[in-house]
This record gives structure tokens, sequence and C-alpha cells, in this order.
């Protein structure tokens, strides 16, 4: 019992030591504040956070700088005095505020404003806002497909191969009215950064989506800017160090009709409450040669531009346009007149610009669309078609049905309008992720699927089903009409295609493109402008058509 009371009295003793020496460093609320900022600088370095006040990763990064600094003013001087307080002060009306801002932007609360953050236009006209797609504007490979082909070009240039990869964005976007999916190069690992940050970045890839045309773009000056620099040219913390109060989603990587690389930066703000009803409000352009950037309000920015919207935002956007059209306790109880978008989304390109494109189901049913919704991801206008049928699942498997025995996988379909008639295309591919087939699927029927080893020939087979089945009429050279002509060949080239010598030739008087595999006619490659030959050809809303029978005079 002596022993304990004896160690007691000895830790009451070197307590107060210790407080005396600690009382006698009146520096030490400034010891703390200098390494709680070194903290925090080196936080902000890795965390890229920005400095404001509707940010909620600045508040909880702000409340946790001050606890800190709480807690080690508290260590260097042993007291609770007012530069402990002051600190805990601010933390507690911080929590507070973040409290009541995520209160304010409740959807319970504001579930009309919620539904019309996104205003689709009800009163759109499918067939006027998409006229007949020609087989030669038809996306066909999706984001895996453009890595393959892309890290399959990269692997034929050995200088780059050794140095760089290939980042796995692969953006889509409209360049000069086609769409194409471009990425840039990055670097290997640290070794690789410092041998050749001096230069840059020499290439980015672009592919091509409707040829599957890959190129790697090499630049007279390489990109100092980018996602795998470490340092200040670090294309994030490029943006965070001259923009601090901005709020950044998503970038993506874009080329303008020039060829130049940028980065595209959506700036966010909230719209509804303090912390609720996201919406990007405008866009910083960074120039990833040289770095120069600038900031456009969201009706300024530049028309070459695609992606402002990210996906994932017009995505949430769309839900609660469909969930809260009779109010919030209608979505969780009755349901009536709630819709979904379906599971899956893609891309759509139309009139120079990137669509976000998905199906709308009912709450309660899964099984078919009831409509589609297309929204512009650079100006945010968006349409809803009130066009019932399969939902797009049910179209890949009817697509991948017809090709079973080969095993291919469909990609998600995109919507197009096809000899009148609104149609699912979908591309088919192998384990590998490389296209082989190509499929149309009737959105009303989906038990009307064509699939072809090309665009051409899938649609015209498709084109061919239609007719079977009553939904095109024949005569007199209509769509899906089996026609024949005579003529004089006034122009004709070839190429091959993935292996095959084909043939493209026009008839003097026709403005249509005869297409031709050498397997109709032997004597195709010795044909020249001028000779007579009959072709016959299914009709279809296309410029170009596949010729069935070629005889030469």
């Amino acid at each position: 019992m002596n022993n304990l009371n004896e160690r007691i009295n000895e830790w009451i003793q070197s307590l107060g030591a210790v407080k005396k020496w600690k009382s006698a460093r009146p520096l030490g609320p400034l010891y703390a504040l200098i390494i709680t900022a070194i903290f925090g600088a080196v936080m902000e370095w890795f965390a890229l956070i920005p400095l404001n006040l509707r940010s909620v990763e600045f508040i909880s990064f702000a409340i946790f700088l001050l606890l800190v600094y709480v807690f080690l003013a508290v260590v260097f001087t042993a007291r609770f005095n007012a530069f402990v307080k002051l600190p805990l002060f601010l933390a507690a009306a911080l929590f507070f505020y973040s409290v009541f801002g995520g209160l304010t932007g409740l959807k319970i609360f504001n579930a009309d404003r919620y539904q019309t953050q996104l205003l689709l236009d009800s009163t759109a006209d499918f067939y006027a806002d998409n006229e007949a797609i020609s087989f030669n504007a038809i996306p066909v490979v999706d984001r895996q497909s453009s890595i393959v082909l892309g890290d399959r070009k990269m692997g034929e240039i050995v200088d780059y191969v050794s140095q760089f990869e290939v980042n796995q964005d692969y953006i889509q976007i409209n360049y000069k009215n086609t769409p194409y999916r471009v990425t840039p190069l990055e670097y290997t690992d640290l070794i690789r950064w410092f041998t050749n940050r001096k230069n840059g970045l020499p290439a980015y890839i672009t592919v091509n989506m409707v040829t599957q045309k890959v190129a790697v773009v090499d630049l007279e000056q390489g990109m100092k800017y980018s996602e795998s620099e470490p340092l200040f040219r670090n294309i994030y913390r490029h943006l965070r160090f001259n923009y601090p109060t901005l709020m950044f989603e998503e970038l993506s990587f874009e080329i303008d009709e020039e060829g130049t690389p940028y980065y595209i930066a959506p700036v966010y703000n909230y719209t509804i409450g303090i912390f609720g009803g996201k919406d990007i409000v405008g866009a910083v352009l960074v120039n990833a040669i040289d770095g120069s950037s600038e900031y456009y309000d969201i009706l300024e920015v530049p028309t070459w531009v695609d992606r402002i919207y990210p996906a994932s935002l017009i995505n949430q956007q769309l839900i609660n346009w469909g969930k809260y059209k009779n109010g919030f306790f209608n979505s969780v109880l009755a349901q009536k007149g709630v819709l979904q978008p379906t599971e899956g989304y893609n891309y759509v390109a139309l009139n120079d610009d990137v669509y976000f494109y998905t199906g709308l189901t009912s709450a309660t049913s899964d099984a078919s669309n009831v409509g589609f919704a297309l929204v512009n991801l650079r100006t945010k206008d968006a349409k809803y078609y009130g066009i019932s049928g399969a939902e797009e699942f049910s179209a890949m498997s009817s697509a991948e049905g017809q090709v079973q025995h080969l095993g291919y996988n469909a990609t998600f379909p995109i919507l197009i309008n096809s000899s009148g008639v609104p149609t699912y295309f979908l591309s088919l591919k192998d384990n590998a992720n490389l296209v082989k087939k190509y499929a149309f699927v009737s959105v009303e029927n989906y038990q009307i699927v064509a699939t072809g080893d090309s665009v051409l020939a899938a649609q015209t087979a498709y084109v061919q089903l239609l007719k079977e089945n009553g939904i095109l009429n024949g005569g007199d050279g209509a769509i899906g009409d089996v026609t024949t002509i005579e003529g004089v060949v006034s122009e004709i080239s070839s190429a091959v295609i993935e292996g095959n010598s084909t043939y493209y030739f026009k008839l003097e008087g026709q403005n249509l493109i005869f297409i031709s595999d050498i397997s109709l006619n032997s004597g195709l490659p010795l044909l020249k402008a001028g000779q007579e030959v009959a072709v016959s050809y299914m009709a279809t809303d296309d410029i170009s058509v596949i010729i069935s029978t070629l005889e030469i005079k």
C-alpha cells in the first residue's frame, strides 16, 4: 500500500514538472500552427481539395485540421485557453453547418426541384431528329474494342512501346463530323518520366469508330501536362493550383478540330440547398501541350468540345426526372407514372455532338422500354421519345442468339433510324473483344434481327426482313425491292477489307455506289471505266448498296 502511494505521488510530481516545463513555452500555439499548416499542405498536395465552403470534402478537411491544431496546442501548452477554445468553436460551427447544409438539400423537401434539373422535351420527333442513318456513319467499336485496337497499334511502334503506355480511357468524341475515341499516351514509370519529361508525351491515339482505323498521332511538341505527371505538371494538380476554389467533375481528354489535345475539366456547383442538386456551371479547358487554360461559363463553351456533362451525372438527373414526376412520396409508395433508366447506357453521335442515350422503363416492370432519352453532353439539351418496345438487354440476347454457335458477345446497343424504323444497332465481339459481326434488331419486335459480316450486309438483310414482315412496303424501287439495272462504269476503285478484295464503282447517271466482293465475278480486277455492266441489288435508304449479281458485258 505504501509503495502504491509513493508511485502516485511521484507521478503527480512528474506531471507538475512537465506542466511547468510546457507552460514555459509561450510559442507553443505558434509551433502547433506551423506543424498543422505543413501537415495540411502535404495533405492538399495529394488530396487536391477545393478551398470552397460548398465542398463537403473541404469542410471535413478543415474540421480535421482544426482538431489536429487543438491536439498539438494542448500538447505544447497544457492549457485550455483561447488558442484551443476558438479552433474548437470553429470546428463545431463547421460541423453544424455541414449537417444543416445536408438537410437543406434532402430530396424529401426538394423533390420537384430535383425532378426539373433535367428537362426532357417530350414532344420531340424521333424521325425528324434522327434521319435514316447511313451504314458508313454507324459507330461499331466500343471502349473495350478500342483498347484492344489501340494496344495492337501501339505494339507496332518500338520506340514508343518501350517508353510509354496507353491510357485506357478512350473518350468518345466527334472529330470532323465522325465519331472517334481518343486517348493520350502516359509514362510507364518514374524512370521513363524522368528521361522523357523534357519533351513530354509525344503522341495520342485515335480510333475511328466507323472504320476501326487506328492512328498514333505524333505531335510537333509533346504534351507536358497529363495524368501520369507526378509533380506540378500533373493535370489535376495544375488545375487545383490555378483554380483553388473551383470544384471539378470528371476530366475528359479531347482534341479540337486542328487535332490539338486538351483536357476538359467540368466545373460544378450545388443548385439545391447548400450541398444538393449538383450541376455543371462551366468548364476549364487546358491545353495539354503548354498548360495554358481558360474558364468558360456553361453557355460559352466552344462548340468543338463534346463532353461537359459526365455520363454519371446525367444518369442521376435522369433518374430524378423519372422518379419524382409526382412527388417524393409517390416515388416510394404508389409509384404512379414513375420511370427509370435501364441499367446500361451508350453514346450516340448526332449533328457533330455526342449524346448520352438510354432506354426508360416503368418502375414496376423492366421487361420492355416505354421510351428513350437522348441528352446532349455539351448543352444538356434532352429529348424523350415515346417509343415502346424491347429493352436493350433483350435485343442483346436476341442478337447473340443468332450467333450462339460462335459464342460472340453483343455490345450495348445504340438507337438509330434504319429505313424509317426505330432500330437497335449492335456489334458482336469475340472473346478477344474484336468486332466480328454486326446486328440490327427492331425495337418494336426484337425477334426481327439480322446479322452480317459487314454493317452494310447486316443492314441489307435487316431491310429485307422488314419487308417480309410487312413493316416496309415494296413496289417501284421501294426500300427492300431487288432491282436490276444496266449501265456504263464511270469510276471504280478497290480496297482490301479484313483480307477480302472489295470493289466500289459508280454507273453513269447514277448516284449510287455499288459494292461487290470479288467472288461475284472473277473479271472484277480487270473492270475499267467505260465498260458496260448489269447489276442486281436490294434498294435501301443508303447511297451505297451491296450487289447480289454482276454481269460484265
